[in-house]
């Protein structure tokens, strides 16, 4: 592919509207709010954006989708009623640039590129004068949408009402820093492959080339200013891979205690950075990697090679192991869950409004699944690791709990438990965390006992009971 990708996991921290004109991005941003709004993605809508506009498109759309609440209460202020769908996603793309205290652009400029995007759209040039008027009223009108915004939960925090009050229930001590920590982009870290390449020898490199960066961890690099992939030295070679420092504890903590070439199952691999983490740190391990979404296990297999390893990729659905497994025990099992992607807003802030409170309930349904069809598969004294990118306990602790009530062969190990960005994790389950200001998630470690070491326990407790 010869276009210019940005590093997956960087929210696009270029400048918005560099060497394109205002009014053009708005109108990509604007139909990516409304693709949002219909419950789609951003991140395929932007795939779509023409090469040229796809930077600034995605800037400005990150943007919109962090401060959305805000606009749509000012919206709300300023009409009777909401105008026709492609207009009210360009008047609420411009209101979101004129909210808040650090602006992108001179307002008066938004207001004139706003203008001129709906007149050169066909679907939208009808309401030239209206968009013109509620921006200039909005300008006016400044302190009193203030007021409301600090009213109203939505426009404030600029998260759903549902999602604030199960964050602040779940997390009484840290949940208004997760909110406001979730609107600033998230930071472009790198996995230095330590099977090529020092940390601190990457580092010196990035000094000596002239780029800015910062050490979070054993493999774990921050590019400061963020470079599209083909710019990040090593990349391409394979040196280094875009991985969240908190996703790289995955790797580490199953790792640890494995001897020898242990059988390792990837449960839901795609898109293959755990696997390839784990086989960086452990070269020997032999790897099953699956996913049940075949153009994500492409994915997979693409990275690995880039990275010069291997492992054994599979499309199956790893909740019904008949279709797939042989029979053999695993030594250890990474359980990285389908959830809800909580704790992943800050890369992807459409998250927050694709998302309803029912799909939680559904989501942690089905890690319950996953969690007893794979809990069989592991061999006694194994490892199983379960995490999730996810800050509420509905996905985290409350599937351990549940677990654990079911499964008397089961040990919960010392592991980071629920991790929100800009707090040390849950610090009663294991004493040496590090301030985690990168992604929440959530990380269980088990190990499944022997059944005579279940049976002994059975009966002391008979004994004590």
């Amino acid at each position: 592919m010869s276009r210019s990708r940005r590093a997956p996991d960087d929210p696009g921290q270029a400048t918005p509207g560099q060497g394109v004109p205002l009014w053009r991005l708005l109108q990509e941003a604007s139909h990516a709010l409304g693709q949002v709004r219909a419950g789609r993605s951003l991140t395929p809508v932007l795939e779509k954006t023409p090469p040229p506009l796809r930077a600034g498109a995605q800037a400005l759309s990150f943007h919109a989708m962090r401060w959305l609440g805000s606009a749509q209460c000012a919206r709300d202020l300023l009409l009777q009623r909401v105008a026709p769908g492609p207009l009210d996603d360009v008047l609420c793309v411009a209101l979101t640039l004129l909210l808040p205290d650090e602006k992108l652009y001179d307002e008066f400029t938004v207001v004139n590129q706003a203008v001129e995007a709906v007149k050169r759209n066909a679907r939208t040039r009808f309401g030239a004068g209206f968009l013109n008027a509620c921006l200039r009223r909005c300008l006016k009108e400044r302190q009193t949408m203030a007021a409301a915004i600090q009213g109203d939960d939505l426009a404030r925090w600029n998260f759903p009402r549902w999602w604030i009050e199960r964050l602040r229930a779940d997390h009484p001590q840290g949940w208004a820093g997760f909110l406001q920590g979730a609107q600033r982009p998230a930071p472009l870290i790198l996995r230095v492959n330590a099977r090529r390449r020092d940390a601190a020898d990457y580092l010196a490199q990035l000094a000596r080339q002239g780029i800015e960066a910062r050490r979070w961890g054993p493999t774990a690099v921050e590019i400061v200013h963020p470079l599209p992939i083909e710019r990040i030295p090593g990349f391409l070679a394979g040196d280094v891979s875009v991985q969240s420092a908190t996703a790289q504890r995955a790797a580490a903590l199953l790792a640890d205690g494995l001897v020898g070439q242990a059988r390792v199952l990837d449960a839901c691999a795609a898109p293959g950075g755990k696997t390839a983490h784990l086989l960086e740190l452990r070269p020997d391990l032999r790897v099953l990697a699956l996913d049940m979404d075949a153009a994500r296990s492409r994915r997979i297999g693409e990275n690995l090679q880039r990275l010069d390893l291997r492992a054994e990729v599979q499309v199956a659905d790893a909740a019904q192991p008949g279709h797939w497994w042989d029979g053999r025990h695993f030594d250890a099992i990474l359980l990285d869950a389908p959830c809800s992607g909580s704790g992943i807003v800050r890369r992807h802030p459409d998250i927050r409004w694709l998302r309803r409170a029912s799909d939680i309930d559904a989501l942690a349904a089905r890690q319950d699944r996953l969690l007893r069809a794979l809990w069989p598969l592991l061999r006694p004294g194994g490892r199983m690791l379960f995490c999730t990118c996810s800050v509420f306990r509905a996905e985290g602790d409350a599937r351990l709990e549940a677990f654990l009530q079911c499964h008397n062969d089961a040990s919960d190990l010392a592991s980071p438990g629920h991790l929100l960005p800009a707090s040390g994790g849950n610090s009663a389950r294991i004493g040496d965390n590090q301030t985690c200001d990168d992604d929440g998630f959530y990380y269980a470690l088990l190990e499944k006992r022997p059944a005579r070491a279940v049976a002994v326990a059975a009966r002391l407790r008979s004994r004590l009971g």
